[in-house]
């Protein structure tokens, strides 16, 4: 049982609550799960940024700012591969969380407000692994898993920047934190009645 649960110094900007002790308990308690769980979260990522990259080919600066965070994802995927292989762990499907279906049923349809949501979606994703890496490295048993999210938290906070400062760049400033403040909201309640599984986003 956890006693004394330590949460990071800073505050993750944009994120209307904060990860509950609830969750702090059950990932601490179940690290495999949550380490499997995490290594399918980075390739998912990656897969975000391609997708994204392809939805858009003619976006003037899309693919050079986003090519550069797929491939960072997948090296981070590939570091995860290697943690659990050194502990004889393979890879397994694990049942997601409805966390990133119920996100992205707020993406609009009509564009370029589904390219808004779309990357709004996407840095809110990165802010939310950013707590909770940090919360893992500050939590974790082990100091090999502690050190392992350590060494993921700053990326996490920069991928969400990239998404930011590309909504920013793209739409208006006021109708972007508009939108951003209704799904952040939104975020917050999914995490409040999503099903209770050792998941980084459950």
């Amino acid at each position: 049982m956890i006693i004394d649960i330590k949460r990071p110094s800073f505050h993750i900007k944009h994120l209307s609550a904060i990860s509950s002790d609830k969750w702090i308990k059950m990932a601490i308690e179940n690290p495999i799960e949550i380490l499997i769980d995490h290594a399918h979260c980075e390739k998912k990522a990656a897969g975000v940024a391609i997708q994204l990259m392809f939805r858009y080919p003619t976006e003037p600066n899309l693919s050079e700012v986003l090519s550069p965070i797929a491939r960072e994802e997948l090296e981070h995927f590939e570091k995860m591969l290697s943690f659990l292989k050194e502990r004889g762990i393979s890879l397994k499907a694990l049942k997601p969380p409805p966390y990133g279906a119920e996100l992205a049923k707020n993406i609009r349809k009509e564009e370029p407000l589904r390219m808004l949501d779309s990357f709004l979606i996407a840095g809110i994703i990165e802010a939310r692994s950013h707590e909770r890496l940090s919360i893992l490295a500050l939590n974790s048993k082990e100091s090999a898993t502690r050190d392992l999210y350590q060494s993921l938290v700053e990326s996490e906070a920069r991928h969400f920047g990239v998404y930011w400062k590309l909504a920013q760049s793209k739409f208006d400033k006021e109708e972007t934190f508009k939108r951003l403040d209704q799904l952040v909201k939104k975020e917050e309640e999914i995490l409040s009645s999503t099903f209770s599984m050792p998941r980084i986003h459950s």
